[in-house]
C-alpha cells in the first residue's frame, strides 16, 4: 500500500514540475477559464458529449505538454551541448503539442461556436460592469503567473 501512495506522489510531482514551465501554465489557464465559464454560467447548451469533447482535448493538450517537458528533460540529460538530433527531438516534442493544441481549438470551435451564447455573455457584461472588471483583474493576475517575467530584460 505504500508503495501505491508513494506513486502518487511522484505523480504530484510530476505535475508541480509541468507548473513550472511556461506553456503548461498557459495551456492549463485557458483550460480554467474554459471550464469556469461553462461550469459558473448557462450560456453555452452542452450536452455529455460536447463535455466529454472538450475535456478530452483539453486533458490531450495538457498530456501532449507534459510530454514535452519530459522530453525536453531527458534530451537535456542526455545531450547537454548543441546537437542537432537533440533539437529535432525538442522540435518534434514541441510540434506535438502544437497538432494537440489545433486540434483543441477545433473542438472548442465546433462546439462552443453558439452566437447566442455570446450575445447573452455580452448582455451579462453590459449589465454587470463590476463583474467584466473583476473578469480583466483575474486575467491580469493569471497573466502575471503564466508570465512571471514578462517585461524583465534576460
Amino acid at each position: 500500500m505504500r508503495a501505491f501512495a508513494r506513486s502518487f506522489r511522484y505523480a504530484f510531482l510530476g505535475l508541480r514540475h509541468c507548473l513550472r514551465e511556461r506553456n503548461f501554465r498557459f495551456h492549463a489557464a485557458l483550460a480554467a477559464y474554459m471550464f469556469g465559464f461553462l461550469l459558473l454560467y448557462d450560456w453555452f447548451a452542452l450536452r455529455r458529449a460536447d463535455w466529454a469533447a472538450l475535456v478530452i482535448a483539453a486533458a490531450a493538450v495538457l498530456f501532449a505538454e507534459a510530454m514535452n517537458t519530459a522530453l525536453e528533460a531527458l534530451v537535456d540529460l542526455v545531450s547537454p551541448e548543441r546537437h542537432p538530433l537533440a533539437a529535432k527531438a525538442k522540435d518534434v516534442g514541441a510540434g506535438a503539442v502544437l497538432v494537440c493544441s489545433i486540434g483543441a481549438v477545433a473542438v472548442g470551435v465546433a462546439v462552443l461556436w453558439q452566437p447566442e451564447a455570446f450575445r447573452e455573455m455580452a448582455e451579462y457584461y453590459k449589465a454587470k460592469p463590476l463583474m467584466l472588471l473583476v473578469l480583466a483583474v483575474s486575467l491580469v493576475g493569471t497573466g502575471l503567473w503564466v508570465f512571471p517575467d514578462w517585461g524583465r530584460k534576460r
